[in-house]
């Protein structure tokens, strides 16, 4: 049975068909990617938009046990930086989703992404999936 770990990107659109059609049997999410989906409601100032992410947030909590970013993904993460920055882009620029990968990394799962630009020079560390 296949496993991934999906991104950020994924959960908010997980009510696409299209994008659950394409993920394996399997998926995680990270204790980063909760993260991320908690610091939506605070960012928008529109009441409809704030609840709309909260309540992603909530499904997100309900559907899953994430995975934690623990002292293994720490030192994958150095291993995922040093892949960015040797193919000459800023890490500084996508923190969150390079602390994803360095989870999926430290966990040999492959990553699955609506944004897979974002993940860009890690192909060699990481099995990248577009949906």
């Amino acid at each position: 049975m296949a496993t991934g770990l999906i991104d950020t990107s994924v959960v908010i659109d997980w009510d696409d068909p299209v994008v659950v059609a394409a993920l394996p049997d399997e998926v995680a999410v990270s204790t980063i990617t909760i993260a991320e989906l908690a610091t939506g409601p605070h960012l928008t100032t529109d009441v409809a938009e704030r609840a709309r992410r909260q309540a992603r947030l909530q499904q997100a909590e309900a559907l899953f046990d994430p995975i934690d970013f623990d002292r293994a993904a720490a030192r994958s993460y150095g291993v995922v930086v040093a892949a960015v920055v040797a193919g000459g882009r800023s890490h500084r620029a996508r923190l969150a989703d390079l602390l994803i990968a360095a989870v999926a990394h430290a966990n040999g799962l492959g990553l699955y992404t609506r944004n897979a630009a974002d993940f860009a020079g890690l192909d060699s560390l990481i099995s990248i999936t577009s949906v």
